[in-house]
């Protein structure tokens, strides 16, 4: 029996990778989640047939979904103080996890980045159990998702900036300073993802995704957002700081892609970009949203609000190279599925 870890994978990314799981094999997906963020699996699966099993919610009438809710360090101090708690506790027949997705984290967008940098420094406490849980488990598989975030601001405060490569964090180098606590604890992340390939013989590839967006994303992100006052027709439109801060938005769609490449292709450890190479302003989107709705909106400025590095885009440059990885949805046609499920929500 081969089964699958997703942890956070009621998350917008950790659901989406489940939905594809279910479609791309026939294996068990063992979802861990305290959907302090995430969505309970009963709202997003297509198969809502359930059953419970002690404190597991089993989905599906294949029952391939196997949800538990709770506290992901939790899940990890159970079975660092007993090896074989899942398969002892649930009557499961395997040996290891064969892929385990690691999308377990505190974010909530820049609100959350800025207004409480010590919660999401928890992270790091998230991580470290995982790391030291994966590298006595030894999965056949492991993703790490880093983050853009982990990137130097230094390379992203003024207007113009480069477009951010891989080899722009080099942990033989002056690191530079990344993006508030979220980003030192996914630099971590990466640093101790190495560490598993090289003195552990863990397979682990780490990704560094801009801004993934997609039809199901909360509202507590800005893509889903503007899109919603778009289809209401919000005027004036109101835009956190100038709104001529640049993003590389990337469809979850061709996120989920390349990881898949990614996972067969890497296993020391290295990370790599997740991004269109294209730098998109705030201003820019509220115009992308507000043609497909039909008007043209007063624009209200709220400087008041964080909005975080002026430009953070990357250079796909080396995906396309050695992966021969290009996104496949352009801006326009992934912000148009945006905008009609958000017309659905009205």
């Amino acid at each position: 029996m081969k089964i699958h870890l997703v942890s956070g994978g009621c998350g917008f990314v950790g659901r989406n990778m489940v939905k594809r799981l279910l479609k791309t094999t026939k294996d068990k997906i063992f979802v861990v989640d305290d959907l302090s963020i995430g969505r309970h699996p009963d709202e997003w699966l297509q198969d809502k047939s359930v059953k419970k099993y002690k404190d597991l919610e089993i989905f599906g009438v294949d029952e391939r979904i196997l949800f538990w809710k709770g506290d992901f360090r939790d899940f990890l101090f159970n079975l660092r103080q007993n090896p074989k708690h899942i398969q002892e506790t649930y009557d499961l027949e395997f040996d290891t996890f064969h892929d385990v997705y690691h999308f377990a984290a505190i974010v909530g967008g820049r609100m959350k980045i800025d207004g409480d940098p010590m919660m999401v420094g928890l992270d790091l406490s998230i991580d470290s159990e995982f790391f030291y849980w994966i590298t006595r488990h030894k999965p056949k598989r492991v993703l790490y998702p880093s983050s853009s975030a982990a990137y130097p601001t230094s390379l992203q405060n003024v207007e113009g900036a480069l477009a951010l490569k891989e080899s722009d964090i080099d942990f033989n180098k002056n690191l530079g300073t990344p993006d508030m606590t979220y980003g030192w604890t996914k630099l971590t992340g990466e640093f101790l993802a190495r560490i598993a390939a090289s003195h552990y013989g863990i397979s682990i590839v780490c990704i560094r995704p801009f801004s993934g967006y997609g039809e199901d994303q909360e509202t507590s992100y800005p893509v889903p957002a503007i899109a919603l006052r778009a289809a209401k027709k919000e005027n004036p439109f109101e835009v956190w700081g100038s709104g001529k801060q640049g993003r590389d938005f990337v469809h979850i769609d061709d996120i989920l892609d390349l990881i898949e490449i990614l996972m067969d292709k890497v296993s020391d450890g290295s990370a790599y970009n997740i991004g269109s190479g294209k730098l998109t302003t705030f201003l820019e989107l509220i115009k992308v949203f507000t043609s497909f709705a039909g008007y043209n909106p007063t624009i209200k400025p709220l400087l008041d609000k964080p909005v975080g590095v002026q430009s953070r885009y990357g250079d796909p440059s080396l995906v396309k190279e050695k992966f021969g990885w290009t996104p496949k949805i352009s801006l326009e046609q992934g912000m148009r599925r945006v905008y009609d499920a958000a017309l659905k929500n009205l």
